[in-house]
């Protein structure tokens, strides 16, 4: 059958275009991708919009367990609802090229994303260099490799958009030790830390 990669815009339900809506009311099953960004919304209030069930897709699902809806993709129609845009996170472009190896078909429906939202801040979209992502820092990880980025783009006179970095779901190492996940609380980066 098919899978539909559905970009949902950057607010609430109602930031989907016509073509995703009706796509997601076509659908056998309905996943929401919950760690590359955040929708402004319930899933509850999501799922009512919608009137279909939605399984939440959680970075292990994403990242490594996602063979189980690619099967499902094969007999049924299947909705992978992303926050902005599909193609906007390299683990998407990842599920679409496993798509392609398994021979499902995929259907992408662009929307909004930060990218193209940029511009409202007041700077000019074509004045942006390449793209930063800033991670928490841990006792013995601390990449620099987003530094070069931005003094790069400032080099150039170029603008840079930073993504501060969200931890959802993320288990602790001593649980990963013990093969039984415990979950820290959501982490989400504010302006101050990443400018730490």
């Amino acid at each position: 059958m098919v899978l539909h990669m559905i970009g949902l815009g950057l607010s609430d339900e109602k930031d989907i275009s016509v073509k995703g809506m009706e796509a997601v009311q076509a659908s056998d099953k309905v996943y929401l991708e919950m760690y590359t960004a955040i929708l402004m919304i319930s899933n509850e209030r999501l799922a009512e919009f919608f009137g279909k069930e939605i399984v939440v897709a959680d970075r292990d699902f994403v990242e490594s367990g996602c063979t189980q809806m690619i099967e499902e993709a094969k007999s049924q129609v299947v909705s992978f609802l992303v926050v902005g845009d599909p193609f906007c996170a390299t683990t998407h472009t990842d599920l679409y090229l496993r798509c392609a190896e398994s021979g499902v078909q995929v259907n992408v429906i662009h929307n909004a994303s930060i990218v193209s939202a940029m511009g409202c801040c007041g700077l000019q979209v074509y004045r942006f260099g390449e793209i930063v992502s800033i991670p928490f820092f841990t006792d013995n990880w601390r990449p620099t490799s987003f530094y070069a980025k931005v003094k790069g783009n400032a080099t150039r006179d170029l603008h840079t958009l930073a993504l501060l970095d969200i931890k959802v779901k993320e288990p602790t190492l001593e649980s990963l030790a013990r093969g039984k996940p415990v979950y820290m609380p959501p982490r989400y980066m504010s302006t101050k830390v990443a400018a730490e």
